[in-house]
């Protein structure tokens, strides 16, 4: 695993040890990030979570493109020490918040976050539970992107949000979600 493009282009990632995640492929990311280069134009200043992290390959490639921060949720302890040692090694330290714990943990977010990134485990819609739950915490606004990777045969939906794209990658599903609008107040 590497890092596709950016200020650490080229530079090796640690993979988690064990079954407990499972790594985006390096073709699944370059995908993502194409998809989300064409609507976004850059990553610049955008603040990132990064959830269901495994590796944390994802925040990554995000702030070696330019994201100001990144904050990565993971709950199984092999993928945080690899987060946590992939931080190190990239000295990414002062712009990253790791989260040892369950996504469905974190608590309310002072301001939404630019760009959402999950990538649960599969057939388990836990990532529809969590955008649902992350849009109410306020994590998630209008502004937010929302990138949630399944298995290529799964129909994400979730209440409140339009699929804006979404590109099938060998198992892998890529779904770019948008919130959907509060329909203005009455006078």
């Amino acid at each position: 695993m590497r890092i596709i493009s950016g200020e650490w282009r080229g530079r090796k990632l640690q993979a988690p040890e064990g079954d407990d995640t499972r790594p985006t492929a390096d073709r699944t990311r370059e995908t993502l990030f194409s998809m989300l280069m064409s609507r976004l134009g850059d990553f610049e200043g955008l603040r990132v979570a990064d959830l269901f992290a495994g590796s944390g390959a994802l925040g990554l490639e995000a702030l070696s493109r330019g994201a100001e921060s990144c904050l990565f949720a993971e709950m199984a302890p092999g993928a945080v020490r690899a987060i946590r040692a992939n931080i190190a090694a990239l000295r990414a330290q002062p712009r990253c918040d790791v989260r040892a714990g369950s996504v469905m943990a974190l608590g309310p977010a002072k301001v939404p976050y630019d760009l959402v990134l999950l990538d649960p485990p599969y057939g388990t819609g836990a990532g529809q539970v969590a955008i649902d739950k992350l849009a109410r915490l306020g994590w998630i606004g209008e502004g937010t992107w929302v990138a949630l990777e399944t298995h290529a045969d799964e129909e994400p939906r979730v209440r409140g949000f339009d699929i804006e794209s979404d590109r099938k990658v060998g198992k892998a599903k890529i779904t770019l979600l948008r919130k959907i609008p509060a329909a203005p107040a009455e006078e």
